[in-house]
């Protein structure tokens, strides 16, 4: 067997580019991989196997993994060179501790919050509910259902805050990307979103504080199942 046969079977068998690749396209279909699960926690990111699978060079797919390591999404180790990271069950702990103060901010502002901010919130929400009814891709459902909640910390009015918000966003579609694995329900989670902008509209600030809170523990137990911790 070749060895781009053998690369086209192996664990990166369903990667593709469509047309000329670049260094962020390729950043971005390794990205795809990862978060859908295709390319799983702890797999060995070889830039021979990848540059063949995908068709461009190696030099193209090091700076390409160099992204990933920089997000947090790989690890690059000495002697054993790089591997998409492994969520740890405290690492998600800190995750969800963080993303409560930033998204409990933002609703707390709720009332004094701008209104093209609180319209955004509805356009964020509105965008992940038609792409569950649309039945779209995990990948996609991911990044809206994620982008609801930066919507939350945008609130605050405060970019530096959002970008806070986004990078632990990051973070947090590696761990999701695992419990995709054991069938979450994503008609459940745009009811659970859909509840807590009905308390917004409603002007019920405490209540919806106590359900984000709620909604983000219930999170952090299932992610932790999910990695088996």
């Amino acid at each position: 067997m070749s060895s781009s046969s053998a690369a086209a079977d192996g664990p990166f068998g369903s990667l593709h580019l469509e047309h000329t690749s670049t260094v962020e396209r390729t950043a971005e279909e390794l990205r795809r991989a990862i978060f859908e699960g295709d390319i799983e926690s702890g797999t060995a990111l070889r830039e021979v196997a990848l540059a063949e699978s995908l068709g461009v060079s190696r030099p193209t797919v090091r700076e390409a993994l160099g992204i990933l390591v920089a997000e947090g999404l790989a690890t690059r180790e000495p002697h054993r060179g790089v591997h998409v990271s492994t969520p740890e069950a405290d690492s998600v702990r800190d995750v969800c501790r963080a993303r409560w103060v930033l998204e409990g901010a933002g609703v707390r502002r709720w009332r004094e919050a701008d209104p093209d901010l609180r319209n955004a919130v509805h356009e964020a929400l509105r965008a992940y509910t038609d792409a569950v009814a649309a039945e779209d891709t995990y990948q996609a459902l991911n990044s809206l259902h994620l982008a609801f909640h930066v919507s939350l910390v945008g609130l605050t009015g405060s970019p530096r805050l959002v970008a806070m918000a986004e990078n632990l966003v990051l973070e947090l579609k590696l761990a999701l990307a695992q419990v995709e694995r054991i069938a979450r329900n994503a008609h459940d989670q745009a009811d659970t979103h859909i509840a807590l902008v009905r308390l917004l509209d409603a002007d019920d600030v405490d209540a919806a504080l106590s359900f984000l809170q709620t909604h983000l523990e219930d999170a952090e137990r299932s992610i932790i199942r999910a990695l088996g911790h």
